[in-house]
């Protein structure tokens, strides 16, 4: 039953899982799932539903797992909502790589999903099946229902759009596969979703995406705020706002504006999106997460922290909206100062020109994607200020990502980052450790020789540092963070 559960509850008993679901504490949130045999519906461990007894109840890793065992979700606490696994070392395992592929949405087909990790079929399945006690294809599946059962819930998109942004090669198959899992049709659980709301009323593009209490949300605004690019992106009445592009499986391009701020009620956050973005809500869902760092596991983190973590248990680790874009700042921020470095980075934000209307004056253009940087020319960036060492390493990551050889999206092989930014001239270690840390999501990323943290450590030198940070693996990145913090 608990098959694949390496990251919570190797030694733990049905009992101690039982208390855990009756203290409906929030930190064991998508760390686990109950089954209920006498609903056949399966919650969070912070649903508010009546207790069931311990009899009727079988744990789970994963709400793939409750749904392979014929479980259907609970429409009151809602396991779509629920914070992710995190990773249980400091790089992930294939089966690990091959689950966040297909939570990104980037593949649907398994013999390509072993192609690009470079294994096999069979051997894919077998890891995957021993890490997550489920098959690459159920995984995808409840993956699919779910982000399904979300846009029908929180948005009036068309039941035949939901079935496209799910992932389902058409309107019948969704159909059949909803109705046969959930026991109701598409239309029957939104009218269910409507009739539960005040006024049944259209609140556009909407979504709650919990987290893990505890979260330090002042601390993230912090650091957004002092680091946002003019005209890009903006901290407004303690909401963070930006304009974005992203293109949609076919290729097209839908530019439109984010903002995020937290839930007025439970542990978790609100994501608005425009309408214009609605073709792309999966990808916004996943780089949402991944920007927050939503799915972090503050117990874990803070165990291996020690009393370094005291001070701000919430603490997250900012990500990247685009890795490109994080790559941009990284790079121009070797020599100068964080404000220099970002408005160095907005000045390329303006010399692109991508206007988006956003409700915020503060925000009104995008960053260019990778393919329209490469458009700019090396003189026009020199004129804005970009020396011609920076301007030639970003075109040369920009052409690297276009290409598909160089991957800066969350979960991506640090080793794989760290060979082909290496090898690129004016690229150094620091450069790409930010870059693992806060575009790769690579949590044990350690920029040994960072000012910051050699001025927190006592300024020793890299060597040191890479010696007292052994105490702190596989969440070194987390303790750059903590070091930097405790300068301010």
């Amino acid at each position: 039953m608990l098959e694949g559960m390496k990251n919570f509850a190797d030694d733990w008993s049905s009992e101690q899982l039982y208390q855990a679901l009756a203290s409906r504490d929030a930190r064991f949130d998508g760390k686990f799932f109950v089954g209920v045999s006498s609903t056949g519906i399966y919650c969070r461990p912070v649903c508010r539903v009546r207790l069931p007894q311990l009899k009727n109840c079988s744990f789970f890793a994963t709400a793939a797992q409750a749904e392979a065992a014929d479980f259907r979700p609970c429409l009151r606490c809602r396991p779509e909502q629920a914070p992710g696994w995190s990773t249980t070392d400091a790089v992930d395992t294939l089966a690990e790589q091959a689950a966040r592929l297909i939570d990104r949405g980037d593949t649907d087909q398994l013999t390509e999903l072993a192609e690009r990790l470079g294994t096999s079929d069979r051997h894919l399945r077998r890891l995957f099946k021993r890490r997550f006690g489920v098959t690459p294809g159920q995984y995808l599946r409840t993956r699919r229902l779910l982000l399904a059962k979300a846009l029908l819930t929180d948005t009036r998109l068309p039941v035949l759009q939901v079935a496209e942004l799910a992932g389902f090669g058409s309107a019948s198959r969704f159909h059949e596969q909803f109705r046969s899992r959930y026991r109701l049709s598409p239309g029957q659980l939104r009218r269910r979703a409507i009739s539960g709301k005040a006024g049944g009323k259209d609140v556009g593009l909407r979504f709650r995406l919990g987290y893990r209490p505890p979260f330090d949300w002042d601390g993230l605004l912090d650091y957004f705020g002092g680091r946002s690019l003019e005209g890009v992106e903006a901290v407004i009445e303690q909401s963070y706002c930006r304009a974005v592009a992203l293109s949609d499986p076919q290729g097209r391009l839908h530019e439109g504006w984010m903002r995020l701020r937290p839930a007025l009620s439970g542990h978790a956050i609100e994501l608005s999106l425009s309408d214009s973005l609605a073709a792309v809500i999966p990808q916004c869902l996943a780089r949402v997460r991944a920007l927050f760092d939503l799915d972090a596991d503050p117990d874990r983190i803070n165990q291996s922290l020690g009393s370094l973590a005291s001070g701000r248990p919430g603490l997250r680790v900012p990500g990247a909206w685009d890795g490109f874009e994080l790559a941009c700042r990284a790079v121009l921020g070797q020599l100068v100062s964080v404000r220099a470095a970002s408005t160095l980075a907005g000045r390329v934000a303006v010399l692109a020109d991508r206007s988006v209307a956003t409700p915020w004056p503060e925000v009104h253009r995008r960053f260019p994607l990778p393919e329209e940087f490469l458009a700019l020319g090396e003189t026009a960036l020199g004129e804005s200020g970009i020396n011609r060492r920076s301007a030639a390493a970003l075109a040369t990551i920009a052409k690297a990502v276009v290409d598909n050889i160089l991957d800066l999206a969350p979960g991506a092989d640090p080793k794989a980052a760290r060979e082909g930014l290496l090898s690129i001239h004016g690229i150094g270690d620091w450069t790409f450790q930010y870059i693992a840390l806060r575009a790769l999501r690579w949590p044990d990323a350690f920029p040994a020789g960072d000012l910051g943290v050699k001025k927190a450590l006592g300024m020793i030198k890299p060597a040191e540092a890479e010696q007292i940070a052994e105490r702190w693996r596989p969440w070194r990145g987390y303790a750059v963070f903590h070091l930097w913090r405790s300068l301010v």
